[in-house]
């Protein structure tokens, strides 16, 4: 969490690992040079936390992101670049390697899980499979074990976009949700992180406000010990 400190539990006694069996939902986004997994670069990588506010509703934490240099022999197509507006070259990126920058990312995501005493955090993305098919082909490629990710389970606010709002596009699955979207700062990795971010918890909390998911009885019981004592 953003203040350091261990949280499990909100004031109420709601706690994100009764809400998606023991998983920890963690948005990650990656700008690459190219659309192949294998052969070409990551160029940045962000992730995205999650906290619960005291009403049991999910609500956007904090992001943290790095720019990347690409693998060496990684292909960077032209057109990627141009589309996503990244310099590979620029000096002020800051860029680190692969694994650093993964290695930091995980660690995160790893006190995170811990943090909510989850199980193991889940991949939360637009257009999830491309995300973690990057991801893991950068763990295979710089011999990463410990993947915080499950191996196979993904939330793909592009399917919930669809089913919720009838559109698979994020600006455009954002605007219909009511979330401020720039198309200039699109994009970047932690700006479509963020906002992915902002979605899927909309998508979320609308689905618990309409009642297609309640929290648990035991959880209510005990917030309401809590209030009496």
């Amino acid at each position: 969490m953003a203040s350091g400190r261990p949280f499990v539990s909100n004031a109420r006694g709601y706690a994100l690992k009764d809400r998606f069996r023991g998983f920890l939902p963690v948005v990650i986004d990656i700008e690459t040079g190219g659309f192949n997994a294998e052969t070409d670069g990551i160029l940045e990588v962000a992730a995205t936390f999650f906290e619960l506010a005291d009403d049991g509703l999910l609500r956007v934490d904090r992001t943290i992101s790095r720019n990347v240099d690409p693998f060496e022999g990684a292909n960077l197509d032209p057109s990627a670049l141009e589309f996503t507006g990244i310099d590979p070259e620029s000096p002020l990126r800051d860029a680190v390697p692969e694994d650093i920058a993964l290695g930091e990312i995980f660690g995160e995501v790893r006190k995170a899980v811990r943090d909510h005493s989850c199980t193991r955090a889940v991949l939360v993305g637009h257009n999830a499979h491309f995300d973690a098919g990057f991801i893991n082909a950068a763990c295979e490629r710089c011999g990463i074990k410990r993947n915080p990710f499950h191996p196979f389970s993904h939330f793909d606010t592009s399917t919930l976009a669809g089913l919720a709002y009838g559109h698979t596009v994020l600006a455009q699955a954002c605007k219909r949700a009511s979330i401020e979207f720039s198309n200039t700062e699109a994009h970047s990795a932690a700006y479509d992180a963020g906002k992915t971010a902002e979605l899927f918890a909309t998508i979320v909390n609308q689905w618990q406000q309409l009642g297609g998911w309640s929290w648990p009885t035991e959880n209510a019981e005990a917030a309401g010990s809590s209030d009496a004592g």
